[in-house]
């Protein structure tokens, strides 16, 4: 039986923060054909959703930065808005925006499918970030599983936060 580890690569994206904004790990998907972003939250009582857009670029670079860096179109993902009473996640439309959960004192989880096709492949775009503005009173973190390994041939190998 094949583990998620042998056949995919999880990358934390955004460390546990209640102001994350600046913190962001850029993933390189040179090595990829898929990527799934699972973005979580642990709402407060008093509770400013945060607003989180995906950029791509065409080098990682620090935390919060790409070479390149510009916005990523995305028409839908999927929420479960408080994981404390289910775990169903529902396809919700967007327009290239998650403005997250703001129901006080509930965990909720988003996520996010991105093709390596997506990004702006004619222009050398290969990276991936996830931008998160505007929380107040929310924990929020977020993990790349990163899938489809492209000439790997095995265990992937490569990082994906170095080029």
């Amino acid at each position: 039986m094949r583990k998620l580890v042998e056949d995919m690569h999880v990358v934390a994206m955004v460390p546990p923060a209640a102001s994350p904004a600046g913190t962001e790990i850029p993933v390189s998907m040179k090595g990829w054909d898929h990527a799934t972003i699972i973005v979580t939250g642990d709402n407060a009582t008093s509770v400013t959703g945060a607003t989180c857009t995906l950029k791509q670029g065409t080098a990682v670079g620090a935390a919060g930065a790409m070479t390149g860096d510009k916005a990523l179109a995305f028409t839908a993902y999927y929420l479960c808005g408080n994981t404390a009473t289910n775990d169903t996640l529902t396809k919700t439309t967007a327009s290239s925006t998650l403005t997250t959960p703001t129901t006080a004192n509930a965990n909720w989880m988003a996520v996010l499918e991105v093709n390596a096709a997506d990004l702006d492949v004619a222009n050398s775009f290969d990276c991936l970030r996830v931008d998160l503005t505007g929380n107040a009173n929310c924990v929020i973190a977020a993990v790349c599983i990163l899938s489809r390994g492209r000439y790997m041939g095995g265990l992937p190998r490569v990082s994906a936060v170095t080029d």
